[in-house]
């Protein structure tokens, strides 16, 4: 069974032409999938239809084998699948890096106890225990990108969808974050402008041109 399925998505913004006509797509269990396609092609958009964030006008969104129209059927899709935006500062608001961390895992009922351990073991897997107890806006935009990913994986789940992951990271982050995907159980869903981040994580892509989802030429 298919983690997710779209399928004959159309859709536009208020006042704009339309950005997908038809697009349509598959992600199995243990898959990694790039999305490739110019600024404003629809792939943020895609993202964002997976979790319920916007509605497709046409076409249906099925996740984990149930069709999911209304804000309700979302919930459960929100607790299994983890969207990291493409700019940290629409994902992280806490005061810290260990409460942004302990949000949701505390969301999810966990008590403060398990949230405190979720947040040391992920924040000892990514090896980034020294920014547990730093402010959050005072990161770096790299320290910022990487603290998010850490905020999803304490949710556990089972899809990541990553939208640009790369930004705002130097040369040695964007390694350690390659090392840390490559080495995920989690099927992934990647939006990324970087060939060779693209190569290592998801060699095998879909391009979004003229709002279809058609695959890569060479993938």
């Amino acid at each position: 069974m298919a983690l997710i399925e779209l399928d004959d998505i159309h859709f536009a913004y208020p006042g704009a032409a339309p950005v997908l006509r038809g697009a349509a797509l598959r992600l199995e269990p243990g898959e990694r999938l790039a999305l490739t396609g110019p600024n404003g092609a629809g792939k943020s958009t895609l993202l964002r239809m997976i979790v319920g964030l916007l509605a497709p006008a046409r076409g249906s969104v099925r996740a984990f084998g149930k069709v999911r129209r209304a804000e309700a059927d979302f919930r459960e899709v929100r607790r299994r699948v983890g969207l990291v935006f493409q700019d940290p500062d629409d994902q992280l608001f806490c005061p810290t890096v260990a409460e942004d961390i302990a949000f949701g895992p505390l969301n999810l009922g966990k008590s403060r106890a398990e949230a405190l351990a979720i947040i040391d073991r992920v924040l000892g897997e990514l090896a980034l225990a020294h920014l547990r107890d730093r402010v959050t806006h005072h990161l770096s935009g790299g320290e910022k990108r990487l603290v998010t990913l850490a905020t999803v994986l304490a949710m556990e789940p089972e899809v990541l969808l990553l939208d640009e992951p790369t930004n705002a990271l130097d040369t040695e982050n964007e390694a350690r974050l390659a090392e840390i995907l490559a080495a995920l159980p989690q099927a992934i869903l990647l939006v990324s402008h970087d060939p060779r981040f693209r190569a290592r994580i998801a060699p095998r892509a879909l391009t979004l041109a003229d709002g279809r989802l058609v695959a890569e030429t060479g993938a």
